[in-house]
């Protein structure tokens, strides 16, 4: 599908079809934000939402008790399976597709595993990895000094993968397959059939790191939540342990490459910035903030239910069953909230985003996703002061999603070593 197409469905009709190459990203948010405070989208498979582009209606509606992230309770038409492409956003039954008591319960179950004591136990891992990633880039570099490197494949992707599988005890032989299929659940451009194989793929992975974990419990998230099963069935099913692992394993991954991707490209294009840095440690979070605000790693998140008619004013009125599409990553480029969006500027006063959410649905990964970027990057400059991009900026391929946003490759030239 093109911007140009139409989509008709029984909710209306709407000239504004979702760009699925991820070139449209942040143009279409814009466009949408100027049309109105929620504005009919298409969708993959005909499906036809609501996006929330202003940050101001985003907010209210994160935290209005009519508005429910259960699909089996408040989408009328909700028929698991029936679009592929939304298997894993919508279908799933997790603390991410679930309201009120049924949240609470799942969020406690791994709660303990992202408490601050834990994040900040975990930084000693964090550096190794961080580390061995840093020379693995360096030592075959003898003699080739400015042979381009594919950053996002050698440095942003593995680090946050690897800290997620070793929380949840995924074994190293079943790694690949895991993560080339969450990988592919961003990928909003796929066939349904594409989408299909990716789903059913999807389900075999999470089931066979289940089978391995009943077989040889070890201390990690996966056995802890296998343990929570087997003691009280009611806590958590079989349904609820796969889509949880799907969940936490996926969000505990993406975002944070997409975080260090899009802030290694600003630094490298705003130098007397990466000075900054350099200089004072502690403006590493300034860094971070600004690229979460700038670059969300998210900008459309599927999808939230209206339980009940919700005027938005300007003539826009959510009714009961509406779907309903929050752009989080419009938030932080809104100039209502932050003027001139378009600068990346870490002296940048008065920060706002919601790169990682509002509400009880405020992801529980965002400490660990810092943690991760914090230690990265300022190892990865000081590694390589002459670190460069090895083409032009605008030549950087986006991921092809409305959903994550991201790169699909950074290349660089890492220049002598520091």
């Amino acid at each position: 599908m093109t911007t140009t197409d139409t989509t008709t469905r029984t909710t209306g009709t709407t000239g504004t079809v979702l760009d699925t190459t991820g070139r449209l990203l942040y143009e279409q948010a814009e466009h949408l934000r100027a049309a109105g405070p929620a504005v009919r989208v298409g969708m993959p498979g005909g499906l036809v939402a609501w996006s929330v582009s202003r940050g101001d209606v985003a907010r209210r509606l994160l935290v209005h008790p009519n508005i429910s992230k259960d699909a089996r309770a408040s989408w009328p038409d909700h028929r698991p399976g029936a679009f592929p492409w939304l298997t894993a956003w919508v279908d799933v039954v997790s603390m991410f597709t679930s309201d009120g008591a049924d949240h609470k319960r799942l969020k406690d179950l791994v709660a303990r595993a992202f408490t601050a004591r834990r994040i900040d136990a975990m930084r000693p891992a964090v550096e190794a990895i961080v580390t061995d990633l840093l020379d693995t880039l360096q030592a075959p570099r003898s003699g080739a000094p400015d042979r381009p490197v594919d950053l996002r494949a050698a440095f942003s992707y593995p680090l946050p993968t690897r800290v997620i599988c070793d929380l949840f005890g995924v074994p190293d032989d079943q790694r690949p397959g895991m993560l080339r299929v969450i990988d592919a659940i961003l990928d909003t451009s796929a066939s349904p059939e594409q989408a299909a194989r990716t789903h059913e793929d999807l389900f075999i992975a999470m089931n066979t790191l289940i089978a391995t974990k009943r077989a040889a419990p070890g201390d990690d998230m996966t056995s802890l939540l296998l343990a929570a099963q087997e003691e009280d069935g009611d806590r958590l099913s079989e349904a609820e342990l796969v889509s949880t692992l799907i969940l936490m394993i996926g969000a505990g991954s993406e975002t944070t490459v997409a975080l260090i991707d899009h802030a290694v490209v600003e630094l490298l294009s705003h130098p007397d910035q990466l000075a900054v840095a350099l200089g004072d440690p502690a403006r590493w979070d300034d860094v971070i903030e600004e690229t979460l605000r700038k670059h969300p790693p998210i900008m459309h998140l599927p999808l939230r239910y209206a339980t009940a008619d919700i005027d938005l004013g300007e003539g826009v009125t959510l009714r009961a069953g509406d779907l309903v599409l929050i752009a989080f990553g419009a938030h932080g480029r809104d100039p209502e909230a932050n003027p001139d969006p378009d600068r990346f500027d870490i002296d940048r006063a008065d920060r706002q985003h919601l790169a990682f959410g509002y509400g009880i649905h405020y992801c529980l990964g965002a400490p660990l996703a810092r943690l991760e970027a914090r230690v990265a990057l300022p190892a990865l400059f000081t590694r390589f002061p002459g670190l460069r991009l090895a083409g032009e900026r605008a030549a950087l391929a986006p991921q092809p999603s409305f959903i994550g946003n991201d790169y699909r490759e950074v290349p660089v030239l890492l220049g002598p070593t520091g």
